[in-house]
């Protein structure tokens, strides 16, 4: 089985003035990367209760992120032949994705698609036993961009692999 390519998004919060501070990927491989990505000066928006989440604090952004430009283009180099790749929170994701890109000055080689459009309703009916059952498992750390896309990939194959679809 082809494994689809995820892709997961970290923000400063949630709503108006919230930017994207992580984007991870998981590839049809099964390997999964991440990139924190520095703040621009006019991204101002902080939510303690997100940090408290993911754990990432903004002067570790500034220390360790990349600019957005270069995240830009890693995500362009990475799903520009794939051409697509697959969210399981389509509306915030494409709103941070599309705001990267926009202050990149870029346009994504690739398209951003709601994870639900490959799901059966057989999948989605133990989507969430299963994915519990993979965070135990496996020990995945949560609300890390890389670890989240890995773990949404892991749990499409397992609810494929017990509808028989696999």
């Amino acid at each position: 089985m082809t494994l689809p390519t995820l892709l997961d998004i970290e923000a400063s919060g949630f709503g108006r003035g919230s930017y994207p501070i992580e984007v991870g990927l998981a590839r049809p491989d099964g390997s999964h990367c991440a990139f924190l990505i520095q703040p621009l000066p006019e991204w101002t928006h902080w939510d303690p209760k997100a940090e408290l989440l993911h754990g990432i604090s903004r002067a570790r952004l500034r220390r360790e992120g990349h600019p957005v430009v270069q995240v830009a283009r890693w995500l362009n180099d990475e799903l520009g032949e794939i051409g697509i790749c697959y969210s399981d929170s389509w509306g915030y994701d494409n709103t941070w994705l599309s705001l990267l890109f926009h202050h990149a000055g870029m346009l994504p080689a690739f398209r951003l698609e709601a994870l639900r459009l490959l799901l059966s309703e057989s999948q989605l009916a133990l989507w969430k036993q299963t994915k519990e059952a993979l965070i135990e498992e496996l020990g995945i750390c949560r609300h890390r961009a890389g670890e989240d896309a890995r773990l949404l990939q892991l749990t499409y194959q397992r609810t494929r692999e017990l509808t028989g679809q696999a």
